[in-house]
């Protein structure tokens, strides 16, 4: 994808070398160039820049990554998801600049990132005050507690979304709007009228009634704001894969370990165990896995580490949607996995260590 990139620029450079009107053209494209892909600067001996891929344009690809799912929120559920969004950022990167500020440092472009999949987890019927409570609350005890960004232990908005659950259990769980479907959606909308109590999940749970797949993946069913879409998650996911910025590895063993599970599961105990691809497509477990579980502050940093990460956080997804009292189990097992991360990387190194002393 850089290298893509990469040519493509140096056409639009030529291109707008061929004639002085089109002058300002290369202006611009310097402008995107400098955007999407930093000039290495390159010492004249080693260590030489290996990647041009900074903090800064990390987080931007994730934040770009982030559009479809954000825009397919507006189109499900009206303009007040920007409202949602808005909100997320005002009170979160104002969390944010009061702790830089007291500790005479830059605000981090994480924080960009974290206030964005803040308000797409959550239900489109969320009061605006409970959204700024959630973030402010993730950025504090989640992020700030432990140093700032990259010193963190789990992922921020996660924290911020069990929080709002354990606090408020019934807006959480037990309101969610049906999406708009038809002509410009809610592009043409504040607000739904209409709200059901039941998700897909819940159907599921509550009767064992199991949604159309082309609606779980084309995102007209009810769910959290940017969840319901698995064909726009996937964009964005592909995106971040192509880029190098997620590692493959990661959304890969998650949902190939819910696939695997909950075949499993609904083989022997059906009323119990939603079948694979309604498991991948329901909920955020595809939100997850191109989102949470690739955060690369509170993943597994080994290969190996990644695999087993990846996998944990699947099969306690689809055990907790199966036999606790929860329907989602994606939350829970993204925070669960961020707790033995560091373990899993420890007991990685030592075995590969231990055998290389063997040799």
């Amino acid at each position: 994808m850089t290298r893509l990139l990469e040519r493509l620029f140096q056409s639009g450079y030529r291109f707008a070398d061929s004639h002085k009107v089109l002058a300002p053209l290369r202006t611009a494209l310097q402008a995107l160039d400098a955007f999407f892909l930093r000039k290495p600067e390159l010492p004249a001996v080693a260590p030489h820049v290996r990647d041009p891929l900074d903090l800064k344009r990390f987080m931007i690809m994730v934040v770009i990554a982030l559009m479809p799912a954000a825009l397919g929120s507006v189109y499900f559920f009206g303009w007040r998801s920007v409202a949602v969004i808005a909100v997320s950022y005002v009170f979160g990167v104002g969390t944010e600049w009061f702790f830089a500020h007291a500790r005479k440092e830059e605000i981090h472009e994480g924080a960009f990132v974290t206030c964005l999949i803040f308000p797409l987890i959550l239900p489109p019927t969320v009061p605006l005050w409970m959204v700024a409570v959630g973030i402010v609350f993730a950025t504090v005890f989640a992020k700030e507690a432990f140093g700032g960004t990259g010193r963190n232990i789990f992922n921020v908005a996660m924290i911020g979304r069990l929080f709002l659950a354990v606090a408020f259990p019934a807006t959480m769980t037990t309101r969610w709007q049906e999406p708009f479907t038809t002509g410009l959606g809610g592009f043409a909308r504040w607000s739904a009228d209409a709200v059901t109590g039941a998700s897909p999940l819940i159907s599921f749970k509550a009767n064992q009634s199991l949604a159309s797949l082309k609606a779980l993946f084309l995102g007209t069913v009810a769910g959290s704001l940017g969840e319901t879409s698995a064909l726009l998650i996937l964009l964005g996911g592909l995106f971040l894969m192509l880029t190098r910025v997620a590692n493959w590895r990661l959304p890969l063993g998650y949902l190939a370990a819910i696939a695997a599970f909950s075949a499993v599961g609904s083989t022997f105990w059906p009323h119990k165990f939603a079948p694979p691809l309604f498991q991948l497509f329901a909920g955020g477990a595809m939100f997850g896995a191109m989102f949470m579980l690739t955060d690369p502050v509170t993943c597994c940093f080994t290969k190996a580490g990644k695999w087993v990460y990846a996998i944990g956080a699947g099969v306690i997804t689809v055990l907790i949607r199966a036999l606790s009292g929860y329907v989602e189990g994606v939350m829970f097992a993204v925070i669960l996995m961020n707790t033995f991360a560091p373990l899993i990387d420890h007991l990685v190194l030592t075995a590969k260590y231990r055998e290389a002393t063997a040799r």
